[in-house]
């Protein structure tokens, strides 16, 4: 007996979350931790920037995702709201529309007017909003989990350099946590790709990019600065 399909769709919602929280922890911090680094400054700065800039981001992530995934529910809802109206009150079309859906896609008229029926029949709000409308269980908004996935996975990802900014020798502070982030983003781009079906290589190579021009930036900025400082 064949072993059932496995699908990656079903992790969209909190594995954009996670990843996005991961990344934005790691890049954000080191490249905190490398700018002031480049200007100079002392362990007590850096242990405390980073420090300050892991909670700070992790709670404007979980914000974010809350505010932004909430506005997503709220127009779905509406949405469902609408259709749930049109089929109280023109059912008639409604199921001509469905049809007309199914007949789109490839069905003969007769068999989308039947299966249309059926499905209507069944659970008219729930084929409207799948077919009609593009919702469903497996992509639904759930605002509460996308914040606390991103906060979690944000905070982890600063965990990272900002570990470092106490144990490593000044003088290797932006070299030992520049090159600790960009493995850390590698692996995490990797992991990510793996659990969405993606290639590893791919994922690991767009975040490393990003991870090196992000920390490049604000290493040129803080040096210069230090200098002027100086």
């Amino acid at each position: 007996m064949p072993k059932p399909e496995k699908h990656f769709s079903q992790r969209i919602g909190w594995l954009r979350a996670a990843v996005l929280g991961a990344n934005d922890g790691i890049v954000s911090t080191a490249s905190l931790v490398v700018g002031i680094a480049a200007a100079n400054a002392g362990r007590t700065e850096l242990v405390l920037a980073a420090v300050a800039g892991l909670v700070a981001g992790a709670m404007s992530m979980a914000a974010g995702e809350y505010v932004s995934v909430s506005s997503q529910a709220d127009t779905e809802a509406a949405d469902l709201e609408r259709e749930r109206f049109e089929l109280e009150n023109n059912e008639r079309y409604e199921r001509k529309e469905l049809a007309d859906i199914y007949v789109q896609r490839g069905l003969e008229r007769e068999l989308a007017v039947e299966v249309s029926r059926q499905l209507m029949d069944h659970d008219a709000l729930g084929a409207h909003a799948r077919d009609e409308l593009g919702l469903s269980e497996t992509h639904k908004a759930r605002p509460l989990q996308a914040a606390l996935a991103s906060a979690a996975t944000f905070a982890a990802g600063a965990a990272l350099p900002a570990l470092l900014t106490a144990f490593v020798p000044l003088e290797n502070m932006i070299v030992v946590v520049s090159a600790s982030s960009l493995l850390f983003l590698a692996i995490m781009g990797a992991i990510a790709a793996r659990a969405g079906g993606a290639s590893l290589l791919k994922g690991a190579a767009r975040v490393t990019f990003w991870g090196a021009l992000a920390m490049a930036a604000t290493a040129g900025i803080g040096h210069l600065f230090g200098v002027v400082a100086a």
